[in-house]
């Protein structure tokens, strides 16, 4: 067995970790994060179009986000797609920049927030662990049709096993990286 015979599983596993990360970026943790904006659009010239194409964005303080856009029409449709976005942020503008300000969360909502962010990573280690499955019946099928023998389809669950602990134990380290930045007051 060789490592390429992993490599559509490995691949599938970075992926989950991939959304992972993404999604608990967008989870907001008490201070200011530009990737809360990622998935915002604004209606451009009736195209649908990510806030981090439109305008210059900037963390000037820990609990501060600065919209500056490039075209100075569309700072109220930019408004507009912020206070619909499920953000709960209501943005401050003087006609060119656009400003968000960042309560800090109650000590109630970090406790929610973690919750959330645990279950995110229990969904993605599901996730996972579902891939191995998919990756051994794979291993056992080939064995069964005599492409493989039976110390490979061994070494194949070994190897399958080995990379699930260590995909397992990465989201477990994001989750704690993000638990600990939502309690960190």
């Amino acid at each position: 067995m060789t490592k390429d015979n992993y490599k559509e599983y490995v691949s599938k596993m970075d992926k989950t970790l991939q959304v992972l990360k993404e999604e608990l970026a967008g989870i907001r943790a008490g201070r200011a994060n530009p990737h809360l904006l990622d998935k915002i659009t604004v209606d451009y010239y009736g195209t649908p179009t990510p806030i981090t194409q439109l305008a210059n964005i900037a963390v000037p303080e820990a609990r501060q986000i600065t919209i500056q856009p490039w075209d100075a029409k569309i700072v109220n449709d930019i408004i507009k797609a912020i206070q619909t976005s499920d953000l709960g942020l209501n943005p401050n503008s003087d006609g060119k920049v656009i400003r968000l300000i960042f309560p800090p969360l109650t000590e109630e909502r970090r406790r929610e927030l973690t919750k959330d962010v645990k279950k995110i990573g229990e969904r993605d280690k599901v996730a996972i662990r579902q891939i191995r499955r998919d990756a051994l019946e794979a291993f056992k099928k080939m064995e069964k049709n005599k492409e493989i023998t039976e110390d490979d389809l061994k070494d194949a669950e070994k190897d399958i096993q080995k990379i699930t602990d260590e995909y397992i134990e990465k989201i477990d380290q994001i989750v704690e990286a993000k638990v600990k930045e939502i309690m960190e007051v």
